[in-house]
């Protein structure tokens, strides 16, 4: 997925709902891509082709910039 999707979102604070919303973009868009209505089908597309939601990379992000925040 392209990081422009959630540029500079590690830095903000989120909460559960938005992060959900998140998600909840990119899986309709695999059910339309792959016309099903079923989440099931949907998950295991992605994780066929190894697709990450955006609240994984999101939280794989912020310790990443946690990480160079805190060694500044």
């Amino acid at each position: 997925m392209c990081s422009c999707a959630f540029y500079g979102l590690e830095s903000c604070a989120l909460n559960k709902s938005q992060i959900a919303s998140l998600d909840f973009v990119v899986n309709r868009f695999f059910m339309k891509l792959f016309n099903t209505n079923n989440i099931e089908t949907v998950q295991a597309c992605q994780e066929f082709f190894s697709f990450e939601l955006l609240s994984d990379q999101l939280a794989k992000r912020a310790v990443k910039f946690e990480s160079k925040v805190n060694t500044v």
